[in-house]
């Protein structure tokens, strides 16, 4: 009996790979991570090539800590980072320069001018984005236009893009599936939501050839099998891959999110809410997303979400940046050494502010410093900074959804954070549930992987692990978010829009 599944999470700071049971417990992990490049003030990239073998590896590393044998692997799952655009050579597999992350704002000015020139209803309609430097077609774009003979080669059929699951499917099946899934496509602005397919009309506007772009495909099902001689993965040659979502719909649904209303908090480098809204998409009225879930068995489950474009990265800044800690956890642990923020707020919008926001121009800010101000309020302020940014998100998606949320699931490293689980709690006034095993990203993909291998017929058939820990509300903490919200307005619109 195969009973173990594989899942490859592609981050953006890091590869890694899990191997699950069927049960949902860990059996093995591997993580390699991979470098950043900031080429300019707010430009963000990563090699391609380092990002595929970080990945490889990391597979190889948990499958050989895990001591299972290939054969008993039923299926491969993949979760990604989405929105990062790449464009590689169809014949050759070799990139055509770096890839343009999610969190990079060099596009800026180009939605800039969609907005002033009318086009955001049009593009929220088909799409529901708005038009936003966060997304990947203004990025392709700028790739196109940018690598010197790029547009002339693509219009001639030799280059192909996609988000980082089309990249990796690719070079997992030998260059022999060019597909992208629904979670990952949808997030483009170049993709019609209703219909499931890529529009026409958007191409033309953001001037992305359509032979360029992976085919879409539901989010389980046949996806290919690993090649031979991938690199690093050769016992692996003819695993089904059976499963592929975009990390955070991932979570949503490693999360046993199935049923509308039912929503979950990802505390990662970013910070991302979705909302289950059920089969039918519902168009926010505050500043959210409306995007596809996942597709199974010729269903659409759509969701509702807001994105905190800098949470765990903002953690990350104190250690490399700054130095003021020598790891993640310190971080933790000297905001508990305080009893409050010292007056200290810190909005962590180092590439400009998301949901319900939209602001490309918005930038970090620390305000409320005096000479008494420690390391320790800066870690307490930053710890803050994410859970009332998350805390805006959810605010938002209430106010959408007519009702208080009952609940938050969460998950993410961050999410290990006891400090921030209970502010956010107090926040939210609601109780915050983190799960035994926080990894249900990639048990989300291992989930679909294991739908599209036939161990379960249905996502209710999915076991969902107990334990974990539930946080309730402690303390009124309004005071002090009517605070985070003068601090948010000095962040707001710092840089000037390009001309």
């Amino acid at each position: 009996m195969k009973d173990y599944l594989l899942a490859l999470d592609q981050g953006t700071t890091s590869s890694r790979a899990i191997l699950f049971t069927s049960a949902g417990e860990v059996v093995a992990t591997g993580q390699i991570p991979f470098r950043q490049h900031y080429p300019q003030p707010g430009w963000v990239e990563h090699d391609p090539l380092e990002l595929l073998d970080s990945q490889l590896q990391a597979a190889a590393q948990c499958v050989a800590a895990s001591g299972v044998a290939p054969g008993d692997i039923a299926a491969l799952g993949l979760a990604n980072q989405r929105e990062t655009a790449l464009l590689w050579e169809k014949a050759t597999g070799q990139p055509v320069g770096r890839a343009i992350v999610w969190q990079c704002r060099r596009t800026a000015a180009f939605c800039t001018q969609l907005q002033e020139e009318g086009y955001t209803e049009a593009i929220r309609a088909r799409t529901g984005l708005l038009p936003d430097a966060y997304f990947s077609g203004t990025k392709y774009r700028w790739l196109l236009d940018h690598i010197p003979g790029a547009r002339r080669r693509a219009e001639r059929g030799e280059l192909l893009c996609g988000t980082v699951d089309s990249w990796l499917l690719w070079n997992l099946t030998g260059g022999t599936v060019h597909a992208s899934d629904y979670s990952n496509c949808c997030r483009t602005l170049l993709f019609d939501i209703h219909r499931l397919g890529w529009d026409e009309t958007l191409c033309q506007l953001l001037d992305v050839p359509q032979i360029l772009l992976p085919r879409p495909v539901e989010n389980s099902g046949d996806l290919g099998v690993v090649a031979p001689g991938v690199p690093h993965l050769e016992a692996l040659a003819g695993l089904p891959i059976r499963g592929m979502a975009g990390d955070q719909q991932a979570a949503l649904f490693g999360q046993g999110c199935f049923a509308p209303g039912q929503l979950k908090n990802t505390y990662g480098t970013g910070c991302f809410t979705l909302m289950n809204t059920g089969t039918a998409p519902v168009t926010s009225q505050n500043g959210l997303l409306t995007c596809v879930g996942w597709g199974l068995g010729g269903e659409t489950t759509y969701v509702l979400e807001g994105s905190v474009f800098n949470a765990g990265s903002s953690i990350q800044w104190l250690r490399d940046e700054l130095g003021l800690i020598e790891k993640a956890s310190d971080c933790d642990v000297l905001a508990e050494q305080v009893p409050d923020n010292g007056g200290v707020y810190l909005v962590s919008a180092f590439t400009g502010l998301g949901a319900p926001y939209w602001d490309m121009y918005a930038r970090g800010a620390v305000v409320g410093l005096t000479r008494g101000t420690t390391r320790a309020h800066l870690c307490r302020a930053t710890l803050e900074g994410i859970a009332y940014q998350t805390a805006d998100l959810i605010a938002a998606m209430e106010r959408d959804a007519g009702q208080k949320i009952p609940a938050l699931r969460a998950d993410g490293g961050a999410s290990v954070s006891d400090f921030l689980m209970q502010f956010q709690a107090d926040l939210l006034g609601v109780p915050v549930e983190r799960p035994a095993v926080v990894e249900t990203t990639a048990w989300g993909a291992a989930c679909l992987a294991g739908l599209g291998a036939g161990l379960w017929s249905s996502p209710q058939e999915i076991p969902r692990a107990g334990g974990g820990k539930i946080y309730t509300p402690k303390t009124d903490r309004s005071r002090a978010y009517a605070q985070w919200k003068r601090a948010l307005e000095r962040a707001k619109a710092w840089e000037e829009a390009e001309p």
